[in-house]
């Protein structure tokens, strides 16, 4: 087994700029006045989260594997650090919903039903809640860094 610190240093590294992003669009609004626009804007996340991933797996081929990894070694390391992100998610979710954003969920829930979204309350609280935000992080973690190591490591591979 080999060992797993790089992973999680970047899956902690991940997990703080997921807290900087999301006190970044409470502060920008995106959590209530511009909330409109959170469904759009959210996704430029996608932006840092690939750049930390290739960064991480760059360090694991040059420290721990001497300048020379495989695809398959690579795609183990993106494996686990997607597993520990995904592990942590719950937590970082917490934080977000609980101390960054408290207003998030009433504000989301409010504004999708105005806009007729959902035809209820009800219907919209059972969607936007920590618990399916904290099932739905974890999921998006392990399929978004799956797919992101294996594109990335088409490119960070060693060449032989």
């Amino acid at each position: 087994m080999p060992s797993i610190k790089i992973e999680i240093k970047w899956a902690i590294i991940f997990s703080i700029m997921v807290l900087v992003w999301m006190l970044l669009e409470k502060l920008s609004g995106l959590h209530s006045t511009y909330i409109d626009y959170h469904l759009y804007l959210t996704n430029l996340f996608a932006i840092p989260a690939i750049w930390v991933m290739v960064l991480a797996l760059k360090e694991k081929k040059k420290i721990y594997y001497n300048g020379n990894i495989s695809y398959k070694q690579g795609l183990i390391s993106g494996i686990i650090l997607s597993v520990i992100i995904a592990l942590f998610s719950p937590l970082t979710q917490w934080i977000t919903t609980y101390i960054i954003t408290p207003a998030y969920f009433p504000n989301v829930i409010k504004r999708s039903v105005e806009i007729g979204y959902y035809k209820t309350t009800a219907e919209a609280e059972a969607n936007f809640n920590y618990s399916n935000y904290a099932i739905q992080g974890a999921i998006a973690a392990i399929i978004m860094g799956l797919i992101t190591t294996s594109i990335a490591m088409i490119f960070i591979k060693s060449k032989k």
